[in-house]
């Protein structure tokens, strides 16, 4: 049997990425759900989100990332709707769910955060520009840090949360700075040698098996508590799918509104869709009360929003931006 070159091997998964995607989703419940897996296994989602994003940034013009800086329209629209525009609609749906204490400060802290890792690698398969969401990246981590207790007291009179940037460095530092490092360095090394070359090519088949990796390591993961704490994911799963069927709409009317070409316009509706979930949970845990109740409240939302990534990659590149 001839061994087929890199290139159609990529075109293949990439062909095809939806349906792996899903299927590895759908097996990773399965098994978790007949054999639940040791409590270790989410210990490996972080190494796997590093890989899959090192594949990713390999792929990108890391070399013109200070360029994607001065997009500032784009920069304004991704806080607009960031910032602004989820807040507003995260408001409207905690009033309307009418949700316990616990779980709606829950449900908040993993709404009002927009997610810097996965997102830039979906982003990039829905044909966003993902190099402006990476540039963006320390913007949005730094303003959720910023903004997240400000929100929290005005959602929350009563409740004192003290938000700690901890979590969101070590995000930063392990999911962002080190995969792009190492990511500039074999692009550097691939420039100059033929080996390089050759490497960084077969390398360019990862990001679509490293994304169904960690996609099967989140699902069976989260399976197991999801399956113990039943009532309050009935509780939350309304509030998480209307913010995933609202929020691509939203953002797309911002980015209609800055006048932003349609690469940049998908950027902003990716990241006003995606929330930062496996980084708030450590911080979610800190609320008073937050056990047993605070991880089934996160995991949820993780994985109604990986399911919604499949549905936006197909439909994103339809959105028309140009008025």
């Amino acid at each position: 049997m001839p061994i087929l070159p890199t290139s159609a091997w990529s075109g293949w998964l990439d062909r095809r990425q939806t349906a792996l995607y899903l299927s590895s989703m759908i097996a990773a419940a399965l098994l978790a759900w007949i054999w639940p897996p040791a409590d270790g296994l989410a210990q490996a989602i972080n190494p796997a989100l590093a890989l899959m994003l090192f594949a990713t940034f390999l792929s990108l013009p890391l070399s013109r990332l200070r360029q994607a800086l001065r997009h500032r329209r784009f920069l304004l629209a991704l806080c607009v709707a960031n910032f602004l525009a989820v807040p507003l609609l995260v408001a409207g749906l905690l009033h309307w769910a009418a949700l316990t204490p616990v779980v709606a400060i829950g449900v908040a802290m993993v709404l009002l955060c927009p997610c810097v890792d996965y997102v830039v690698t979906f982003s990039g398969l829905g044909g966003a520009d993902s190099r402006l969401l990476l540039a963006a990246t320390p913007l949005l981590l730094l303003l959720q840090m910023l903004l997240l207790p400000l929100w929290l007291t005005l959602l929350f009179h009563d409740a004192a949360i003290a938000v700690s940037g901890a979590p969101f460095l070590a995000a930063f530092l392990t999911l962002i700075a080190l995969p792009l490092g190492l990511a500039g360095l074999c692009q550097r090394w691939g420039a100059r040698s033929p080996t390089g070359a050759r490497v960084n090519i077969w390398l360019g088949m990862l990001p679509v098996p490293a994304t169904a990796v960690v996609l099967a390591l989140v699902t069976a993961s989260v399976t197991p508590q999801l399956a113990m704490a039943g009532q309050t994911v009935r509780q939350v799963l309304p509030v998480y799918l209307l913010f995933a069927v609202a929020m691509p709409a939203v953002g797309w009317m911002v980015a209609r509104g800055f006048g932003l070409d349609a690469p940049a316009g998908r950027a902003v509706v990716f990241s006003a869709s995606t929330r930062n979930a496996l980084v708030i949970l450590p911080l979610a845990l800190t609320v008073p009360g937050a056990m047993p109740l605070m991880p089934a409240v996160v995991v949820t939302q993780t994985l109604v929003e990986l399911l919604a990534e499949l549905v936006y990659i197909r439909w994103t590149p339809r959105m028309r931006f140009e008025r």
